[in-house]
């Protein structure tokens, strides 16, 4: 009878996996074939159809976020970005995927700026898609070690399972063919969230001037450059050289780093970028409502304290606690309410309002910014932010295990 019942309960499982598996949403037909253009016009022409079709437009978010990474990388191949002598001696699994042009075009500054605004917009539109989907019990599972993405834009996507290695064997494509992940409304928000993160970071980016970087540094990183100084194309560039002391090369690295102080071409662009941040909070907030309302357990990404996950990692209540502590003071820091705590002068006194960082952009030097004087025109007298303090540091050292663990935790999390 026992038996019986053991067996029973298996078979269960397996049919309840089987129907799991083969209810594959259409965006998952694109991505693993790698025909991800295909897929945001078939995904897109199923929600003229079907306006209210939340899996469409979810599985859509999803495949516009991978086809910005392929735009982008297909750019940096196109303009020859030197992948050879900075991943020379990597496995050949990286050395596959970031292959070098051996015909590159000739990269201007206008060029760099035009690529990271395509990958901006094309964030935008991901996250726009992801923030749209509403129902409550929408269900997206995919095979993600099946996804497939083109990163030069050479028609030969590489998938996920590949960077894993050893999946050729009969034990290795049991585990590609079996490992989904059931992705749910609050991995919506994760994922908008990160959208947001990454385009902040291209906002700030375009917001300042680096066309003098790019015009004395820019040979180090692509093969073909636009730049007033064409000598700097003809000695050796391989970063390998450094250990040789080339002195040319030296310079070209000194100059790099020399050359990091930026006035603000575009400021405008600083305060889009602290939307992006403060949206990415409010995501990170939201994302959680909706996991702590699941009662399921299937192939979670990220679980609430009652599931398990696809990670095997164990959420506790501590650790969900401490971390939405930790958003609710981002929060209060991305408004201006709380300030960063000043390194100089008397402790306690004055801190920087982060917020007007933004709003009031000014010339970015992070050498001034470690010494403490560009940080001048943002201090205020007020509320220091907990993030300061002895006992949300302890708390969150206790909670996770120390600081490499609380970020590597925090990048999961968002």
């Amino acid at each position: 009878m026992r038996r019986a019942i053991i067996l029973t309960a298996i078979i269960s499982t397996f049919l309840l996996s089987a129907q799991w598996v083969s209810a594959a949403p259409l965006a998952e037909e694109y991505l693993a074939s790698g025909k991800l253009s295909d897929g945001v016009t078939a995904l897109q022409a199923q929600l003229k159809k079907a306006p209210d079709d939340d899996q469409a437009r979810f599985g859509l978010g999803v495949v516009q976020f991978f086809h910005s990474f392929e735009h982008l990388g297909g750019s940096l191949y196109k303009y020859g970005l030197r992948t050879e002598g900075a991943f020379g001696g990597m496995p050949p699994e990286i050395r596959k995927i970031l292959p070098q042009n051996p015909k590159p075009e000739t990269i201007s500054y206008a060029d760099v700026r035009q690529m990271l605004q395509t990958w901006i917009n094309d964030l935008n539109s991901a996250e726009k898609t992801l923030s749209a989907v509403k129902d409550p019990k929408v269900m997206l599972p995919l095979h993600v070690a099946k996804i497939k993405i083109d990163l030069t834009g050479t028609g030969k996507p590489i998938d996920a399972a590949y960077l894993m290695g050893n999946m050729n064997t009969p034990r290795g494509q049991e585990v590609v063919n079996n490992f989904v992940i059931g992705f749910d409304r609050g991995d919506a928000d994760w994922l908008a969230g990160y959208c947001n993160f990454l385009a902040a970071w291209g906002e700030i980016m375009l917001a300042v001037d680096g066309e003098e970087m790019f015009n004395c540094t820019a040979h180090l990183f692509f093969e073909k450059v636009d730049t007033p100084y064409p000598f700097l194309l003809e000695g050796p560039r391989n970063f390998n050289d450094v250990m040789r002391l080339n002195r040319p090369l030296i310079s070209d690295i000194l100059a790099f780093i020399h050359l990091w102080r930026f006035e603000m071409k575009e400021p405008a662009r600083m305060k889009a970028a602290l939307a992006h941040l403060e949206d990415m909070q409010l995501h990170a907030k939201s994302m959680w409502k909706y996991y702590l309302a699941e009662t399921d357990d299937k192939n979670e990404w990220i679980p609430n304290p009652k599931q398990t996950g696809v990670m095997q990692i164990k959420v506790t209540q501590e650790m969900l606690d401490t971390w939405l502590a930790v958003l609710d003071e981002t929060g209060l820091v991305l408004q201006g309410k709380k300030l960063i705590p000043f390194w100089r002068g008397k402790p306690g006194k004055q801190g920087v309002n982060l917020r007007r960082v933004f709003t009031e952009p000014r010339i970015i030097d992070p050498f001034l910014w470690v010494q403490g004087t560009a940080a001048a025109p943002y201090l205020e007298e007020g509320p220091i932010t907990d993030f300061a303090s002895p006992e949300m540091l302890g708390r969150i050292n206790g909670t996770f295990g120390g600081g490499p663990n609380f970020f590597s935790m925090a990048f999961w999390f968002n």
